[in-house]
């Protein structure tokens, strides 16, 4: 499998590491954690809670297009080094930004969205550089 198939991988690996955060702040509500209506629960959660969710939410928004550039990238027959670069650096910017949520590091965290999604564009249009 190729760098950037793999970058895809743990992109999605991230979605769903990224609800553990969110689980910790809903298991340390009065209640414990809601099984039965988590998603009420979630909507109730305040300071890192509520920005962990959100980091996991922000989560599914961007990973459909990282994943689609991928694929036009290689399809297109893109520079394979550059696709690499751009997949694992996507991969690393969106590992900090959601740290960077929780820590309420506003700054840092819109300049790692911005990597992040640079790199997403990019992918798309590497292949018109081959």
């Amino acid at each position: 499998m190729t760098v950037p198939f793999t970058s895809v991988a743990v992109a999605f690996a991230l979605l769903f590491l990224s609800k553990v955060p969110v689980g910790m702040a809903q298991a340390k509500q009065p209640e414990g954690y809601n099984n039965r209506h988590p998603r009420d629960q979630q909507a109730k959660l305040s300071g890192w809670g509520r920005r962990a969710l959100a980091a996991h939410l922000n989560g599914f928004e961007s990973f459909p297009a990282f994943a689609c550039a991928v694929l036009v990238s290689h399809v297109g027959q893109a520079d394979p080094q550059w696709s690499a670069l751009l997949a694992v650096a996507h991969v690393v910017a969106r590992t900090g930004y959601i740290g960077a949520y929780i820590a309420d590091i506003h700054l840092l965290r819109t300049t790692l969205w911005a990597i992040g999604t640079g790199c997403t564009f990019a992918l798309f249009v590497l292949p018109a550089f081959a």
